[in-house]
């Protein structure tokens, strides 16, 4: 007996972030699952009626018949930060922790990549904008690309969405993993940072992703870790989230040096650079990389 397809109704014609991502949930929550699935876009109300999972229309948020909306008379809520719920975050409220496989896991998504789409949905800002520079260039600004434009026809709107939930879907998993390996690095740094006897120099035996994660612990100032481009890197913490000034520098004799100036500037033979922003100096060995950050700290 043939295996009845679960229905995935969201609106059609023009498309945003939120509905794609919000497909693109879905279909990794049912292929989990081992469910088959249609896509359909329409704003026929008996069709949407008849869907398993309908989202981003029907005006309707109820989350026990799998209902996502967000567009009626009062919204569908907002979280504590005051952002608003987009048909992703709904569905993600309600499936995250499944979908990704923990709670923790699908926290770290929503704060990365859930709340923004909700945002930028609702016409929420996150960011100030300088004037007379460039926006930045935002994942709702590339889906917009594959709108058809007033010379196209309309209908491949439809075949866009297809495409795009499945990019979007690689994107979602990639999340996912990334923040799975996040928690694990936050345990390995934690130790670290603990069993340090110089809290101020961080000696990082893998590629973990520290430059979050040493924000919360007011002594580090640098890092020493193998890239893999090869060579060891000692490189300044980051002061503050999103910014990029750092809460030590290299030496100003060493800004923007190279391979014999470099090692003659700092004094360590295999010193082979240092950024012109004295942000992160790379040595051939890690012995190398502990005598800058020693020389660093004197300076």
């Amino acid at each position: 007996m043939a295996q009845s397809k679960k229905t995935l109704i969201t609106h059609n014609g023009r498309f945003h972030a939120d509905d794609i991502f919000a497909c693109a949930a879905l279909q990794i929550l049912l292929d989990a699952q081992g469910e088959a699935y249609e896509i359909i876009r329409t704003r026929d109300l008996d069709v949407i009626a008849t869907g398993d999972f309908v989202f981003d229309v029907g005006g309707e948020y109820d989350s026990e018949t799998n209902r996502f909306d967000h567009h009626q008379q009062g919204r569908a809520g907002a979280r504590e930060n005051g952002i608003f719920y987009s048909s992703l975050g709904l569905i993600w409220k309600s499936y995250g922790e499944a979908i990704s496989g923990s709670k923790e896991v699908a926290a770290i998504v929503e704060k990365n990549l859930v709340e923004t789409i909700d945002a930028g949905d609702n016409g929420m800002e996150t960011f100030t904008a300088i004037s007379n520079r460039p926006l930045p260039y935002l994942i709702q600004n590339a889906f917009s690309a594959f709108m058809p434009t007033w010379k196209e026809e309309p209908k491949l709107a439809t075949e866009s969405f297809m495409k795009l939930s499945g990019w979007a879907k690689e994107i979602l998993e990639r999340e996912i993993v990334k923040a799975k390996d996040l928690l694990e690095a936050e345990n390995a740094v934690e130790e670290i940072y603990k069993n340090a006897s110089d809290k101020r120099v961080l000696i990082l035996p893998e590629r973990y992703p520290w430059e979050e994660l040493l924000l919360k612990y007011p002594e580090p100032l640098l890092v020493i870790v193998q890239p893999s481009s090869g060579g060891w890197k000692v490189e300044g913490v980051f002061k503050n989230q999103g910014s990029f000034e750092r809460r030590m520098y290299l030496p100003e004799a060493w800004a923007g040096k190279l391979n014999e100036e470099m090692a003659s500037a700092s004094g360590v033979p295999d010193a082979i650079f240092c950024h012109n922003g004295r942000q992160l100096a790379v040595t051939h060995s890690k012995e190398g990389a502990l005598k800058l950050a020693e020389l660093a700290l004197q300076a």
